[in-house]
């Protein structure tokens, strides 16, 4: 077969990939890569397609990328972007498959250079964090099962409305302790402060929320306060923020324990929902119930290997006399069959015998003769004329006396 490639050979075992596995591949280390962003730039090739999607340029001096930014995220904003516009936007790089193309989806999107107030967050940011007060170590995460929630935030504020609503309807059973506190204006700052610590000197809820709705940087210019985030951290109780929508970010939410991105979201962050717990007690009490079975099953299996192991004395003693009765029969037939054997044994010694008995040479004619001293003469040399013998016959015994040898 002719090799189409030219140039080096293609390692031995590598895996050849495809256009789009190799796209897909670049895609995930982008994004694992390269979390969230803020990115600044200005605004160009501004388009709006019918699904409501955004698409444009975001350019500057030395560089330009293609943003897309979907109907839900777009939706979110309370001013018109257009082209020229300098702005930040939260955004993840990714890569666009289809087109093998890099691009940023944007998540948020902010005017920039808000003047003198943007500039401040900006130092004050700088200045704690360098402090520390933002440090994720010194960060407590909200109990899972919480009992009473402390909420400080406006009593004519629709956050508050929305918490309460969200908190009756995962958990009807929480405890809700409201801490009312002015969100916007003079002294608001103070005052948020001063519930945060009145609320943690009482100690009689297990997590706070601090929350807002939207607006304005001027709107939500309370929450961008030191005495607020000194205040969040002095806090002997974890404290969750929820401010504004989720492209809004103040200094409260970077000293906070956590942050949601809406108080909706930060009512549904310390609430378990009822019916996951009952979902979950549920399943613990299948677990348990599985777990119990399993361990009787164990049980009985274990009771029944002894148990059938175990026998009646009746029918022990029974097995006994069967056994002692089938000895008995073996050892007689074994006793009896050694009978025989040595009967027949000795039948054949006795014929052996028999068979070498002097007598029976007798009964054919012979006879044996001794000397005098009783031992059998098998030559005539050595007796002497005069000298008594006895001879020994079939039936009888002659005495004679040696008349002559030869």
């Amino acid at each position: 077969m002719p090799n189409d490639f030219v140039g080096a050979p293609v390692a031995s075992g590598l895996r050849v990939l495809s256009v789009a596995e190799l796209l897909r591949s670049v895609r995930d280390t982008l994004e694992r890569r390269f979390p969230l962003a803020w990115v600044r730039g200005e605004l160009s090739n501004l388009s709006k397609a019918p699904s409501g999607h955004c698409y444009f340029t975001l350019k500057d001096a030395g560089a330009q990328v293609d943003c897309v930014m979907f109907r839900s995220r777009a939706a979110l904003l309370d001013w018109e972007p257009r082209d020229g516009m300098q702005v930040e936007v939260r955004a993840l790089p990714t890569l666009y498959e289809p087109r093998g193309r890099f691009q940023l989806t944007v998540e948020g999107m902010r005017r920039a250079g808000l003047g003198p107030l943007y500039e401040r967050f900006l130092r004050l940011k700088e200045r704690l964090g360098a402090e520390g007060l933002f440090d994720e170590r010194l960060k407590r995460e909200p109990p899972p099962f919480p009992r009473t929630v402390g909420v400080v935030t406006s009593l004519k504020a629709a956050a508050l409305r929305d918490v309460l609503t969200t908190l009756e309807r995962r958990n009807p059973s929480l405890a809700v302790i409201v801490y009312p506190a002015a969100v916007q204006g003079d002294g608001a700052a103070d005052r948020i402060a001063t519930m945060l610590a009145r609320a943690s000197r009482r100690a009689e809820c297990d997590v706070l929320l601090l929350v807002r709705g939207g607006g304005s940087i001027e709107d939500l210019w309370p929450f961008n306060e030191e005495a607020v985030a000194r205040a969040i951290r002095a806090s002997a109780i974890p404290v969750v923020v929820g401010v504004g929508h989720e492209t809004d970010f103040t200094i409260a939410d970077f000293a906070a324990d956590r942050r949601a991105p809406t108080p909706t979201a930060a009512a549904e962050l310390v609430s378990p929902a009822r019916s996951e717990l009952l979902a979950r007690i549920a399943e613990c009490a299948r677990c348990v119930a599985r777990e119990m079975r399993r361990k009787l099953h164990y049980a009985a299996q274990a009771v029944d290997s002894p148990a059938r192991r175990l026998v009646h004395p009746a029918a022990r003693l029974r097995a006994h006399r069967e056994l002692v009765t089938q000895l008995g029969a073996r050892l007689a037939f074994a006793f009896s069959h050694r009978v025989h054997r040595c009967q027949a044994h000795l039948a054949r010694l006795n014929a052996t015998l028999v068979s070498l008995d002097p007598t029976a040479v007798l009964a054919r004619g012979y006879s044996i003769t001794y000397d005098s001293a009783g031992k059998v003469l098998r030559s005539a040399a050595g007796l002497r004329e005069g000298d008594p013998i006895t001879t020994t016959l079939a039936s009888g015994r002659v005495a004679s006396e040696v008349k002559k040898t030869s």
